[in-house]
C-alpha cells in the first residue's frame, strides 16, 4: 500500500467529482496531491439523481458502459392539469451509476499521480506561527494525523467545513436551499429513454419532481422544494410519497436519500491557501440544482490554478483568485442569469405551467425542441418567455444536474 507522506503540495478534502477532478488536474500539472475521503469508499452514499448530459462529461472522462445505467433521448414535461408533452432533439443524456462513475474519476486522479485515502475525516487546519494555513489534521482508523501542504481544497459539499475553517461565508438563506428526497425504486414500468419532470403547487411547490429511469423497471424518483416552502408535515417526503401512491403504488424502494442542494450563485470561494469547489463553492445551477458538469468545469480550473500557484510560490488569496475569475468568465454570466430568474420561475402560477406544456403540444414532434418552443411561446406569451428565457428547460433538458 502506498505510504502517506508527511507533506503534499495540495490536500483535497472530499473525493466526489469536484475533488477528484481537481486532484487530477493539479497532479498532471506537477503537484503532489492527497485526497481525503471521509466515507469508506468514493461515491458512497449516492446523493444525486444521477442525470448528466453526454456533452457535459465528454471532455473529462472516456465513456465506460460500466457507469451508464441508461441513455436518455428526451424528456416529458408534466403540467399541473395532468397534460404532458414529450420533447426530443436536445442532446443525449446519461443516467449514471454514480458509485462507479465517481470511482472512475478518483482512479483517473490516482493514475495522474494523486494519492487517495478513504475513511479519512478532516478535523481542522494546521497553522504556522504567523497563523498561515499550512496543513490539515485528519482522523483515520482511530488515529490523528498532521500532514503539511501549501493549498487546501474544500470539495466537501454543501455543508463545507473547510469553508467555515477558512472564514468563508457559507451560510444559505432558506430560499437558496432546495430540500430534497429521492427513492431508487424497482417493480415499475417506465420508458428507459425518457426522463419525466412534474410541476405545480400541489406536486412540488417552488420546485419540481423528477423521474430518471435506470432501466425499464427501475428509476430514481425524487423531489426538491425550496427550504422556505418546507412546512411541518408537508416537506418533500410528503409530496414524494403522494406522487408514489398515485403513480407507482406497488413500487419497491431499495434506496432512500435526503439532503440539501445549494441554489445560490457562489462568487467568493477563495482565501489564502484555500479554495472551495463544487457544492462547497455553490457551483450549482441555481434553478435546476444540477452540479456535476459545473463541478468538473470548476475543478479543472481549480486544479490548474493550484499548479500555477506552486510554480509562482504564491498562495495568497489575490493569486488564487485567478480561479474565481476564470470560473466567472466561463460560467459566471450563465449562473447570474439563472439566479436572477430562479424566484420568478418558481413563482409562476399553475396556469402558466399549464400554458407552457400546451404551447409545446401545439408543435409537431419532429420540430419540437427548445428553439421551436421558445419561438412559439414568444408569439403566444412574450412575458412568459421573458421570465423563462433559457433557464429551467434549457438546462434540464440537457440533463446537466
Amino acid at each position: 500500500m502506498k505510504q502517506i507522506a508527511p507533506y503534499y503540495d495540495v490536500i483535497v478534502i472530499g473525493g466526489g467529482p469536484a475533488g477528484s477532478v481537481t486532484a487530477r488536474y493539479a497532479a498532471e500539472n506537477g503537484a503532489s496531491v492527497l485526497i481525503l475521503e471521509r466515507d469508506r469508499e468514493v461515491g458512497v452514499p449516492v446523493r444525486c439523481a444521477e442525470g448528466v448530459s453526454v456533452a457535459g462529461i465528454k471532455p473529462f472522462i472516456e465513456t465506460d458502459e460500466q457507469w451508464i445505467a441508461a441513455l436518455i433521448k428526451g424528456a416529458s414535461l408534466h403540467s399541473p392539469d395532468g397534460n404532458f408533452v414529450e420533447m426530443y432533439n436536445n442532446g443525449d443524456g446519461y443516467v449514471l451509476e454514480r458509485r462507479i462513475f465517481d470511482r472512475a474519476l478518483a482512479d483517473l486522479a490516482c493514475l495522474k499521480g494523486a494519492t487517495l485515502l478513504t475513511k479519512a475525516d478532516a478535523v481542522g487546519f494546521l497553522r504556522s506561527g504567523d497563523n498561515e494555513i499550512n496543513g490539515v489534521q485528519f482522523k483515520h482508523q482511530g488515529k490523528f494525523y498532521n500532514i503539511n501542504c501549501k493549498i487546501v481544497i474544500g470539495a466537501d459539499g454543501i455543508e463545507s467545513q473547510v469553508g467555515k475553517w477558512a472564514g468563508i461565508n457559507t451560510t444559505l438563506r432558506l430560499d437558496d436551499l432546495e430540500t430534497c428526497v429521492q427513492y431508487t425504486v424497482n417493480n415499475i414500468k417506465v420508458n428507459p429513454e425518457l426522463c419525466r419532470f412534474y410541476f405545480g403547487r400541489e406536486v412540488s411547490p417552488s420546485g419540481y419532481l423528477w423521474l430518471f429511469p435506470k432501466s425499464e423497471t427501475q428509476a430514481n424518483i425524487g423531489i426538491g422544494i425550496s427550504g422556505s416552502e418546507t412546512l411541518p408535515g408537508k416537506g418533500p417526503k410528503y409530496y414524494l410519497d403522494k406522487y408514489m401512491e398515485n403513480n407507482f403504488p406497488n413500487a419497491s424502494i431499495n434506496y432512500f436519500v435526503c439532503g440539501g442542494v445549494p441554489t445560490e450563485h457562489g462568487t467568493n470561494f477563495v482565501e489564502d491557501n484555500v479554495m472551495l469547489v463544487g457544492d462547497a463553492a455553490r457551483q450549482v445551477n441555481p434553478i435546476t440544482g444540477g452540479g456535476i458538469v459545473q463541478a468538473m468545469i470548476a475543478a479543472r480550473i481549480c486544479g490548474e490554478t493550484c499548479a500555477k500557484a506552486l510554480k509562482a510560490n504564491d498562495f495568497s488569496k489575490k493569486f488564487l483568485s485567478e480561479y474565481e475569475k476564470r470560473w466567472d468568465k466561463v460560467l459566471g454570466a450563465n449562473q447570474r442569469f439563472m439566479y436572477s430568474v430562479k424566484k420568478k420561475f418558481f413563482q409562476l402560477s399553475d396556469e402558466k405551467f399549464n400554458r407552457i406544456v400546451q404551447i409545446a403540444k401545439d408543435i409537431k414532434e419532429d420540430d419540437l425542441n427548445l428553439h421551436s418552443l421558445f419561438k412559439v411561446a414568444l408569439r403566444e406569451d412574450p412575458l412568459l418567455v421573458a421570465k423563462m428565457a433559457t433557464s429551467f428547460l434549457a438546462s434540464k433538458i440537457k440533463f446537466d444536474w
